[in-house]
């Protein structure tokens, strides 16, 4: 088994899942990783755990290295079970390891797996002492749940940043310089925006914390993806424009249509909102990834969404947009609403009422009975340009 090493006291042990495609409802087409470190030191810690179709996998790799009685500490910065799934499995071989977590994390290893483990509950400012290095712990609660906090190892000067900075990308190679940039940022600003998006308050208190290091940051190990080396300032620029609600002169148009008299009105408000100059992003549903969707949407100021009527509401995919857009509400944008009906409406004022719980304001409203007429496209190209011109103010 080959070693793979972060530098000469820090190895990768975590695991690779190739074929993932789904987590938790985020289209994963490039698969998924469970990244797990090991520092070998005069103690010797384990950062980072495994989804649990991993832990014999991530043991063998510790194996490989170290004997895993030998392990002094095991730091859990996040509970979530594909972090800590596990944990078990990793405790029972490192039977001498202290866990080492946030009190809210005891709680929860305590639900999920029990309290035969050997805890030792860290707060902001604590640290541990391993030899020539030593970790710091910065617990940031809520990023994303209550038990969340990053390692800084002084040392080695890395920061084990848990989901921070993470991208669902797998990779046969570890750092950002050694796979193509423009696909790790891609994939960078699709997991913030699908999973990080509400927490931009949160996000930016997190940036603080780490600014105020009062080490030099040369490594971003995150618990997902590719590790962070040479293009740091490059992710954490971009975290700081997301967590800070940053736009571009952008209409993200998304609907779902049923025999196609949506998609005309959608073309026509596309036609009106380019003849001003904006750039659009234009999706129906059934034929793409909604994760993609949401990530236009993120940097996007302006939304247009359409669907048909069906019994007096939305199509089944335009409402799990909307109810995923509810949960992840974006800041800074501005929104159009279209759709057309039959014997009565209702996709309209659904998604009227959703966006309203969203908070994004709706700008602009049109319906079309059966299939739009000439008057009624005409009236959505100008619906498109005038919703144009107010992007241009936001």
């Amino acid at each position: 088994m080959i070693n793979k090493q972060v530098t000469q006291a820090v190895y990768f042990v975590g695991g690779i899942d190739w074929n993932m495609r789904d987590f938790h409802g985020f289209c994963t087409p490039k698969g998924v990783t469970y990244n797990s470190y090991v520092v070998m030191d005069e103690k010797i810690a384990v950062i980072d755990g495994v989804k649990h179709t991993f832990a014999d996998e991530q043991l063998s790799k510790i194996a490989n290295i170290v004997d895993p009685e030998k392990i002094d500490y095991i730091i859990v910065n996040h509970v979530e079970p594909d972090h800590s799934g596990g944990l078990p499995v990793l405790a029972r071989a490192a039977k001498n390891a202290v866990v080492v977590c946030t009190a809210q994390g005891k709680d929860e290893i305590t639900k999920y797996y029990g309290s035969e483990f050997n805890f030792k509950i860290v707060k902001a400012g604590d640290s541990i002492e391993l030899g020539k290095n030593k970790l710091h712990f910065l617990p940031l609660p809520m990023v994303h749940w209550p038990d969340s906090m990053a390692s800084f190892l002084e040392g080695e000067d890395i920061l084990f940043s848990n989901d921070a900075f993470g991208q669902h990308l797998c990779s046969s190679k570890l750092f950002d310089d050694e796979n193509d940039l423009a696909e790790v940022l891609f994939e960078a600003e699709k997991y913030y925006a699908n999973i990080l998006m509400p927490l931009g308050k949160q996000v930016a208190g997190a940036l603080d914390k780490v600014s105020q290091l009062q080490f030099t940051i040369k490594i971003v190990a995150p618990s997902h993806g590719v590790i962070w080396r040479s293009h740091i300032g490059a992710i954490l620029k971009k975290y700081a424009e997301w967590s800070a609600g940053m736009t571009s002169e952008r209409v993200v148009i998304v609907y779902e249509t049923m025999w196609g008299s949506t998609e005309i009105l959608a073309r026509a408000l596309m036609d009106g909102v380019v003849s001003e100059g904006i750039k659009v992003n234009f999706y129906r549903l059934n034929a793409s990834d909604r994760t993609e969707i949401v990530r236009d949407i993120l940097t996007a100021k302006g939304i247009m969404i359409g669907s048909s009527t069906i019994h007096n509401g939305v199509l089944p995919n335009v409402g799990a947009l909307l109810y995923q857009l509810k949960g992840l509400r974006p800041v800074g944008k501005i929104a159009a609403v279209f759709g057309t009906y039959g014997w009565a409406g209702g996709a309209v004022k659904e998604i009227d009422k959703m966006l309203a719980e969203t908070g994004i304001e709706v700008k602009h409203s049109i319906g079309a009975k059966w299939a739009p007429n000439n008057d009624e496209l005409k009236q959505a190209f100008e619906i498109g340009a005038e919703f144009a011109r107010l992007i241009k103010l936001q």
